[in-house]
């Protein structure tokens, strides 16, 4: 991408800090952004009422069902898995501004395009809009500050990529609130209020993502915090070597990371997408729509400070050990949860799923900081962005289980609040492969390791 002339302000040159910039200002830039693109994680709000759009009081037989909604999600988790792998290389060339202002674009562009496709009742404009163009915007929008932080804290890794994912995880504890206000304030007798809804978050988002664009900083080449020293190791699994991003693919250890993070992903996301719901049926009588909306935030809030909580604890207990944590206890509680809707215990209910998302937040924040001390930093960036083609997968693999498998158990006579029992210890088995899967992991063989004079800023080829 040329980033001359009028756009030169958009390169790369144009994000290196002075040596006197103090680095924690890089991370509300990054805060900026993935607040803003942690939306996706409130979708579900938007499901029930996209089911009544015709019927506006009530779901009509030509309105949308749950099942056809349910791939918006999946599309977008799709797409975010591909275009940070595709743009992993690109961002490490160009630089973090272009990538943050071209997401920003891509995510509010989705957001309107699939307000025009609820005006029309065309929901394939819905899987192009927010699906792939806004699922786009997504993988461009949370690879970009992943990357940038861990240059700028290297003594942190932990913490830094915990900076930068939290904000993910929190988007919905915003994003739900403001989409159940914003269809409220916006239904009438002849709408539901998502179009008008999609229109407002789209313009409010395309705004603060353009001040984190902006707002972004990179450290000059060699940079290191006074009085680090890299040189000491904590751990027979971080290096102080590099691995090529092309070389990462012939490591049996890029793999196993790729299941660690799609097994742990897999387990969480699918009953994420459909939080709102599955309250509400679960406990039919406790849940109204605000209580679901309040969950969901409530959610988000644990999934927020569990990406911050679980990745700095990384520093002191190690990637590995912290993954053991995930896989152990998530099993033992997504376990449990058919019987606290058996006990009709919200409390419980709610406890576990607190839990669980803290887990599942702290698994998306500390594979960055567990590949740069597998491969080193130099392409952490771009091998990060191949990897999260294990969140593709998990974003189709976690909803289909979830919603198919409910549609299957209600049509074979299961009440609805019992509908979701068997996906449950069906997830907890993939979290007990998934602790083999990291039970498996050593350190790099030193032939993939490159020279310190092979090293290069610039790709030969993108």
């Amino acid at each position: 991408m040329n980033t001359t002339g009028a756009t030169s302000f958009l390169s790369r040159d144009r994000t290196i800090a002075k040596s006197d910039f103090n680095r924690w200002l890089v991370a509300p830039a990054a805060l900026a952004v993935h607040l803003c693109i942690g939306q996706v994680y409130a979708f579900s709000v938007f499901n029930l009422p996209l089911t009544k759009v015709l019927g506006i009081t009530e779901s009509l037989p030509e309105d949308w069902k749950l099942t056809e909604l349910g791939w918006i999600f999946s599309l977008a988790i799709v797409f975010l898995g591909l275009s940070a792998a595709f743009a992993g290389k690109w961002l490490e060339k160009v630089g973090p501004r272009v990538t943050m202002f071209c997401a920003a674009l891509c995510f509010s562009c989705g957001f309107f395009i699939s307000a025009a496709g609820v005006w029309l009742h065309a929901i394939w404009m819905l899987y192009v809009g927010y699906g792939v163009l806004g699922g786009i915007g997504l993988g461009l929008g949370y690879v970009s500050p992943v990357s940038t932080l861990i240059k700028w804290f290297p003594d942190r890794r932990g913490m830094a990529t915990g900076l930068a994912i939290m904000g993910f995880g929190g988007g919905a504890m915003i994003g739900a609130p403001l989409g159940v206000f914003l269809m409220k304030h916006f239904a009438s007798e002849t709408s539901v209020g998502v179009a008008e809804t999609f229109m407002t978050m789209g313009a409010l988002y395309l705004v603060i993502m353009m001040l984190g664009a902006f707002s972004i900083r990179l450290p000059t080449e060699g940079w290191m915090p006074k009085g680090f020293q890299p040189s000491i190791k904590k751990s027979k699994l971080i290096t102080n070597n590099h691995v090529h991003v092309d070389q990462a693919l012939k490591t049996p250890q890029f793999y196993l990371l790729w299941l660690v993070l799609c097994l742990n992903v897999t387990a969480g996301i699918g009953v994420l997408g459909q939080a709102s719901a599955m309250s509400q049926e679960m406990f039919k009588d406790q849940f109204t729509p605000e209580r679901a909306a309040a969950f969901v935030s409530l959610l988000s809030l644990f999934n927020m400070g569990g990406r911050f909580v679980w990745s700095t604890l990384s520093d002191y207990l190690g990637r590995k050990n912290t993954y053991f944590i995930f896989f152990v206890l998530g099993c033992a509680l997504y376990s449990s949860v058919p019987y606290t809707g058996q006990m009709h215990n919200v409390a419980l209910f709610v406890a576990c799923y607190a839990v669980i998302m803290s887990m599942y937040g702290g698994g998306f924040s500390t594979i960055p900081a567990y590949l740069a001390d597998i491969f080193g930093t130099k392409y952490v960036g771009a091998i990060h962005g191949r990897l999260l083609t294990a969140w593709s997968t998990a974003g189709v693999a976690g909803p289909v289980l979830v919603n198919y498998l409910r549609e299957s158990q209600i049509a074979q006579g299961v009440a609805k609040a019992d509908a979701y029992n068997m996906t449950m210890h069906i997830m907890a088995g993939i979290l007990v492969v998934g602790f083999l899967c990291n039970l498996a992991i050593r350190a790099v063989d030193e032939k993939h390791h490159i020279k310190h004079d092979e090293v290069n800023d610039e790709y030969d080829s993108l």
